[in-house]
């Protein structure tokens, strides 16, 4: 069980995080599944991929300058052509304390991921979301 999933295809994720490094291990590893990765440093980046980009599922971090996590997930759900309502939205956060979880899923995330992140672990539920 501690094996990472198949690679399942040329989906397409944005990892939405301000920490390059993070963005790094994160991307270089979803790559090694055969998974397209792109990346936006900051919540307005992440409305404009969604807007511009076929994406398949987004992994978004929460606390960013300028548009936090909550509010880019809101916005991205809000969009007018309705597709961005059905991307799968897994939130990626070091809020661990009561209530956090249930911020990002009130928010519109379909998961939460407390950090730091198990790159196994988040292979399995990106891959588990993707169906």
């Amino acid at each position: 069980m501690n094996t990472p999933p198949e690679a399942v295809g040329p989906k397409t994720i944005l990892i939405v995080e301000d920490n390059p490094i993070n963005v790094g291990f994160i991307s270089d590893y979803l790559q090694t599944f055969g998974y397209r990765v792109l990346a936006a440093r900051n919540g307005f980046g992440a409305i404009q991929k969604v807007s511009q980009e076929q994406v398949d599922l987004v992994l978004m971090d929460v606390q960013m300058p300028g548009m936090d996590g909550f509010e880019a997930t809101r916005a991205i759900r809000s969009l007018p052509d309705g597709r961005q309502s059905s991307i799968p939205i897994i939130m990626l956060t070091a809020l661990v304390m009561p209530g956090d979880m249930e911020r990002c899923m009130a928010a519109g995330a379909n998961h939460y991921m407390p950090k730091p992140i198990n790159l196994k672990e988040l292979a399995r539920t990106v891959q588990k979301t993707l169906g």
